[in-house]
């Protein structure tokens, strides 16, 4: 008698199992889940929602109706895509929809608005608040003024002062809140010792937080003329007024020393009829005249022409030097003639795999004029002047660049060449076609078919290489002629950088309006380098 046969490794799936599996995914295409996977979706999405509502109720208090509408309906949109059945493409996109919103489209339209306004040092705020910081930085004591007895309180983190005025009544006002009466006040022996909800703050807190109190002005009234609370000690508090008179009908700042009238021109500062000006600012929409400062201003021209020409200059050498000795070292390593290539090749990429700017800093090091290895070692001690020369630090850049960049080609250019099969060099050959003839004219323009788009992207990459620019020169040497910070390294996006940033005056709108002029330039470059490229693939 026979024993019955077993057979091993994983059965096969029952029909059950394969129906529900079916039903499963039939229920996710619908989008009918489970009860705890609902649970989850709703909690999710209520604080989605939370988060929208205090985003926009913030943006609507701010005066940002626009950003905020467009917050809500966003939050309205991921509810309605979640919660409804099936739209299972919608489900998988939508996340990536908003991120790119967030981060792409909403930077490059805030930058193109930021680009017609005057925002920067002294305009970064609004005109109210430009009134306010004028008054708050002329303030005298006003001589025999009354002394408040004062309380400072704390509520959630914000300074408070409450004094008892000549009626014996409790007011309390903070820095943009004026003075009110004080609900559930206790006063003992003339001093204030509670306030329902705030914390009056003691002795030692005072101390602790001596800076942030004295220079805490507070409003009378919500006319700012009527003048200011203050404090040295913490105990009391004497009236300050401005030097300078705010008539809103008029729209004016009045010096009351000397008389002089400061009007509102419309350039987002008060200015007097001789041209004087009060600042800060606040600002305004300016139209085109960042963009026609660029071009119009010889300060600022004439450094913007040579900084453009140096962009493409950079750019395009640092495609060629980087492409030819790719190209050549991939030639040479491809050959499978050459014993241990892959070891070579190993060689070759390793300044691919240390970051670029940590390779910049070790070679700005190297290149220092005193005490860097290249010349105290390779020069024998001499003071050549690699970063601080117009011409040496553009070579050193270029050099710099290079060693960086060809592990990239290189890598690039090996899996080209590869891919190309040799019967097509060894038919040239047998036509009579020499090594080069064959290569030239067959593998060349093959390569150059694969690998055009990418160096386009290499182009573009290195027009915006900040970060070599910026950790191995820093820009400079420094143009002191110039109407902008900037330097002869300086390429267009450093130079945006150090406008935007870098110096006692921040000038975002300028800043701006150069950014929108590099995004046309590279933009224009890239579609009629992708052109040629189509030509040149349609000519294979």
């Amino acid at each position: 008698m026979t024993e019955p046969t077993t057979t091993s490794g994983p059965r096969p799936p029952t029909a059950s199992r394969k129906d529900r599996r079916r039903r499963q995914a039939d229920r996710i295409v619908d989008g009918t889940t489970g009860w705890k996977l609902m649970l989850l979706k709703i909690i999710v999405l209520s604080i989605l929602c939370a988060t929208a509502v205090y985003a926009a109720l913030v943006l609507f208090i701010n005066d940002r109706w626009l950003i905020g509408s467009l917050v809500v309906v966003g939050a309205a949109a991921l509810t309605w895509i979640y919660l409804q059945r099936g739209a299972l493409p919608a489900k998988y996109l939508a996340p990536g929809l908003v991120f790119l919103l967030i981060f792409q489209i909403f930077v490059v339209l805030y930058s193109g608005y930021v680009a017609f306004t005057n925002y920067g040092t002294g305009h970064n705020s609004t005109k109210d608040h430009a009134v306010q910081a004028i008054m708050l930085q002329t303030q005298d004591r006003v001589p025999d003024s009354p002394t408040y007895p004062l309380a400072v309180t704390d509520y959630d983190g914000e300074i408070y002062f409450a004094i008892i005025n000549d009626n014996g009544e409790v007011l309390i006002g903070a820095e943009e809140q004026p003075l009110e009466p004080a609900e559930g006040a206790v006063v003992d022996n003339g001093t204030i010792t509670a306030i329902e909800g705030h914390h009056v703050l003691s002795f030692a807190d005072l101390l602790n937080r001596q800076q942030e109190i004295t220079n805490l002005a507070v409003p009378l009234e919500e006319d700012l003329n009527a003048g200011y609370l203050r404090t040295q000690d913490g105990q009391r508090a004497y009236l300050y007024t401005s030097r300078y008179v705010y008539d809103e009908n008029a729209d004016t700042l009045t010096n009351s020393e000397t008389g002089t009238v400061y009007r509102d021109t419309g350039e987002g500062a008060f200015i007097a009829d001789d041209g004087e000006k009060l600042m800060p600012g606040w600002r305004v929409n300016v139209g085109f005249d960042n963009f026609l400062r660029a071009v119009t201003e010889d300060s600022i021209r004439g450094p913007l022409i040579y900084v453009t020409l140096w962009t493409f200059a950079f750019a395009l050498l640092s495609v060629a030097t980087t492409f030819i000795l790719g190209l050549f070292l991939a030639i040479v390593f491809n050959d499978r003639k050459m014993v241990s290539r892959k070891y070579y090749r190993l060689v070759m990429i390793l300044p691919y795999a240390f970051p670029g700017f940590l390779s910049a800093l070790v070679w700005a090091g190297m290149m220092n004029q005193e005490f860097g290895f290249i010349n105290n070692v390779l020069f024998g001690g001499a003071a050549i002047p690699w970063l601080t020369d117009p011409w040496l630090a553009k070579l050193s850049i270029l050099i710099v660049n290079l060693w960086l960049g060809f592990p990239y080609m290189f890598l690039v250019c090996t899996g080209a060449l590869q891919s190309i099969p040799d019967e097509l060099t060894e038919a040239a050959q047998m036509d009579g076609a020499k090594p080069f003839q064959a290569f030239r004219m067959i593998k060349l323009p093959l390569l150059l078919t694969a690998i055009a788009p990418l160096l386009i992207s290499s182009f573009a990459f290195n027009f915006n290489n900040f970060n070599l620019i910026y950790m191995l020169t820093g820009g400079g040497p420094r143009d002191v002629s110039a109407g902008v910070n900037v330097g002869s390294t300086d390429i267009l996006i450093s130079m945006v950088y150090k406008v935007a940033f870098v110096g006692a005056r921040a000038d975002y709108g300028l800043a701006s309006a150069f950014s929108i002029l590099i995004f046309i330039i590279v933009g224009t470059i890239s579609v009629m380098a992708f052109r040629k490229t189509k030509a040149l693939e349609e000519l294979n």
